[in-house]
């Protein structure tokens, strides 16, 4: 595993005049990484800075040796880099089957094709024919999920992807992600469902404004709810189990 494949150096970005990133510096491997924190952190810029949806004001993001920051964001998902973006994104009057056919270009003899986007969701299978403004949400959360996975990228970043999602789903998410990283390929992940989380990724990265506060382990967070409180204001949780959702 290389510490080098994604290098994030004292990033700044914000919107306007208000900066949200303050000098974020992380590194990453092929591994899986799940990025914690409280509401308003800064994590979902974070996510759409690397992905140049936000612009850089400093610092810099590199991607397998390549400088990205500044790049628009075809160059950038041109690069390997896959996103599955909080809010979904879809498009309401296209149908399942077109939003994954617009991306299966080139998928031939490539770990991710459509047919096994709907091995893996077999809900959306059944609802291919159907638009996006027809599905549910946790549907919707699918098809965003297959989306992404069609690009074949060498990193996945994802950001809520739980989110709507029914706890068997969740689980096939989790196996989604290990399995990701079994075949070389390195995932990022936000996650407010910390349960998801600490599955899915053993190092949590914790972001308090708009920097990284902290790193700590799956194992850590999991036998400490002093921990779960400080860094994400969680009450009540107790415990964590790896093996409940």
């Amino acid at each position: 595993m290389s510490d080098h494949f994604l290098q994030i150096h004292d990033l700044c970005a914000g919107y306007g005049t208000s900066q949200v990133l303050d000098g974020v510096s992380f590194n990453m491997g092929v591994e899986a990484v799940a990025l914690i924190g409280r509401n308003g952190m800064g994590k979902t810029t974070l996510c759409n800075t690397i992905m140049g949806l936000v612009k850089t004001t400093s610092g810099g993001v590199t991607f397998r040796g390549e400088r990205l920051e500044g790049c628009v964001p075809e160059k950038i998902a041109r690069s390997g880099i896959s996103y599955v973006p909080q809010g979904r994104r879809l498009f309401p009057s296209l149908t399942v089957d077109e939003h994954l056919t617009m991306l299966a270009k080139g998928t031939r003899g490539k770990p991710w094709t459509i047919e096994r986007v709907y091995e893996l969701f077999p809900r959306l299978a059944e609802r291919r024919r159907n638009g996006g403004a027809e599905l549910s949400g946790g549907e919707q959360q699918m098809l965003a999920v297959g989306r992404a996975l069609l690009l074949n990228g060498s990193l996945v970043i994802m950001d809520e992807p739980s989110e709507g999602l029914a706890p068997t789903i969740v689980d096939t998410l989790i196996d989604v992600v290990h399995r990701l990283v079994a075949e070389g390929v390195a995932v990022l992940v936000v996650e407010q469902n910390l349960r998801a989380a600490v599955r899915m990724a053993d190092r949590q990265l914790v972001m308090v404004s708009g920097r990284i506060q902290a790193e700590t382990s799956a194992a850590e967070l999991i036998a400490n709810p002093e921990l779960q409180h400080t860094y994400l204001g969680v009450e009540g949780v107790g415990t964590l189990s790896k093996e409940t959702t």
